[in-house]
């Protein structure tokens, strides 16, 4: 159903969103501006990052090319203190502004979080447009997002973003004449109004969420009643978890080499090496200083990785910031309220592909003294490559043995002419071990889910137990 604006919700869309409007090919300059170490704070929430200035600006660089801007040049910049006023000196501002001039720069992108102010300070000094670290995550997810809920959460973040910063751009604010006669009040400005109408349309945009996710929980409801455990892939932008995804599930989810390829979650259903059928998920990639409007509104499209029974962490190992990566997706995960234990993760080091021989071995030494520490070997990082399909059999029977570790398993003997009952246990079962006997009588090994359990003993009364985990 097309949605008819008025004249000022028109009005409203053209100005009160310029992060929408960067063109493609937009002659860019990117800054890092960044706090000397030595201008942190010793107390809780002050301690420097522990990703280097070169990578910062490296993942900022790439950001803006996700949406293929044209990235002139980037600079890093080390602060004592940031300005209230425009964020970096006053010095620095006038050098960046004759940059800008002598290269005909139309957008600077700041690798930072500016408020509404500096913003609009540094625009008025550079004769360009200026958007931060969110204006530029929001700009990548509005042309990423594919689906009703996810181009609706965009929406809903942008225009929470917008809000605040009507002020930053706007010439026409002035106040409006209010009231009756000539004894009327000042009445209500143009920025209240235009800020009403943002509000108006975010509560419209929640009601219709809401409707999404009710859609959403009848899906969920309906594949309840075909409980499959649910495995969810997550991990920093970048990490590779479409391209495993593709690899495990054989589908054609986008998989390219660059920052927040896919938004949009996907999920399928595949089969594990002993027959266990699992539903994996793909999930938006995390970020550093995800902007927190869009943890809000991309908790939905996580619900899978909410209620997942196995969470496969797929960190890129041949990343130079691959530890500090690691610790952002961790605090994303605690922030959504998502348990993040032991017991449910598996780690996924992907891309070995990408390892000199020394890297590669090391990485499986640590792998390998990890197994040695736990009792079991599902607790153990798993080296994996997407691209070339190394270590996938690894990683399966890996996700099997955590699926399993509460299971029961049962030593089951058929005569070989039942055939029904070989194809229930197919169907039903994990089948861990099968033998056959010179008379033809089968003898298998299987590991059931509790809600199947009941059925198994009542079809198959001589099965043995043999424990849990199989």
């Amino acid at each position: 159903m097309t949605e008819t604006l008025t004249s000022g919700e028109a009005r409203l869309q053209a100005q009160a969103a310029p992060e929408g409007e960067i063109a493609a090919a937009t002659h860019t300059l990117v800054i890092g501006p960044y706090l000397a170490r030595n201008a942190y704070g010793t107390g809780p929430g002050q301690a420097a990052p522990t990703r280097s200035v070169e990578a910062r600006l490296d993942e900022a660089t790439g950001l803006a090319a996700a949406i293929e801007l044209d990235v002139l040049e980037s600079l890093a910049i080390s602060l004592p203190r940031i300005r209230p006023s425009t964020y970096l000196g006053k010095g620095r501002v006038e050098e960046i502004a004759g940059l800008i001039r002598a290269r005909e720069i139309g957008l600077v992108v700041m690798d930072c979080a500016l408020s509404p102010v500096q913003q609009r300070n540094l625009e008025k000094a550079w004769g360009a447009k200026v958007i931060d670290r969110t204006g530029l995550i929001l700009e990548i997810f509005g042309r990423r997002a594919s689906t009703r809920e996810g181009t609706l959460q965009v929406e809903h973040a942008h225009l929470a973003y917008q809000k605040s910063r009507l002020v930053r751009s706007w010439t026409h604010l002035e106040r409006q004449r209010g009231g009756f006669g000539f004894l009327g009040g000042p009445g209500e400005t143009q920025i209240e109004a235009d800020r009403r109408m943002i509000q108006e349309r975010m509560t419209r945009i929640e009601r219709d969420l809401d409707a999404v996710v009710r859609t959403r929980g009848l899906h969920r409801q309906s594949r309840a009643r075909v409980p499959y455990p649910i495995v969810a892939l997550v991990g920093y932008t970048n990490a590779g978890k479409s391209s495993l995804f593709n690899t495990l599930t054989r589908a054609e989810v986008t998989a390219k080499d660059m920052l927040f390829a896919t938004l949009d979650p996907t999920a399928r259903a595949t089969k594990l090496p002993h027959g266990e059928t699992v539903i994996l998920s793909d999930t938006v990639g995390f970020i550093s200083d995800l902007p927190t409007p869009l943890i809000a509104a991309f908790r939905a499209t996580l619900e899978d990785a909410i209620e997942a029974d196995v969470l496969l962490h797929v960190r890129d190992v041949s990343h130079v910031d691959s530890e500090a990566q690691a610790e952002d997706v961790g605090e994303v995960l605690r922030e959504l309220g998502i348990e993040t234990s032991a017991d449910r993760i598996i780690e996924v080091w992907n891309k070995a592909d990408l390892l000199d021989d020394d890297e590669r071995t090391r990485l499986l030494n640590l792998s390998g003294q990890a197994k040695t520490r736990n009792d079991r070997d599902s607790a153990a990082p798993v080296l994996v490559s997407a691209l070339t399909g190394e270590g996938l059999a690894a990683l399966t029977a890996r996700i099997e043995a955590r699926i399993g570790r509460n299971r029961a398993s049962f030593a089951v003997a058929l005569p070989p002419e039942d055939g029904a009952a070989l194809n229930w246990l197919y169907e039903n079962t994990e089948i861990l071990d099968r033998r056959s006997e010179a008379d033809g009588t089968l003898h298998l090994a299987v590991r059931i889910a509790p809600e199947k359990e009941p059925r198994f003993l009542n079809r198959f009364t001589a099965a043995r137990r043999l424990g849990r985990g199989g």
